[in-house]
């Protein structure tokens, strides 16, 4: 098994779709007053997340780690896209409030 199947449900979906153009089922997976935190910036609620989406390059990702803590998942990867730097690898995407229906924390950093 491999570090990405042995991902909870919802997180391989994340990674799934998140390399795609944004969809309703991209949004979904987000809890109506869900955060991301992105380069430093926080996003509170659904529209923030559809406005920080759509100013960020799609990316194409290669997930590198999973590690399963008492805060949450970490999922590090390699990500490639339209940017200065690319490809850029180490970044962490920290799940910390998730279950099977929902993300409602996500902070990204290096």
């Amino acid at each position: 098994m491999t570090a990405t199947q042995a991902a909870p449900a919802i997180i391989r979906r994340y990674f799934e779709l998140a390399g795609q153009p944004d969809s309703e089922d991209y949004f979904g997976l987000f809890a109506e007053d869900a955060v991301v935190e992105d380069e430093s910036t926080e996003y509170r609620g659904i529209e923030a997340i559809r406005r920080w989406r759509r100013a960020v390059p799609l990316v194409s990702y290669e997930i590198t780690d999973i590690e399963e803590t008492p805060a949450g998942a970490i999922v590090t990867a390699t990500i490639t896209g339209d940017f200065p730097g690319s490809p850029f690898a180490g970044l962490r995407y920290r799940f910390s409030d998730y279950d099977e229906s929902a993300i409602r924390a996500l902070r990204i950093a290096p």
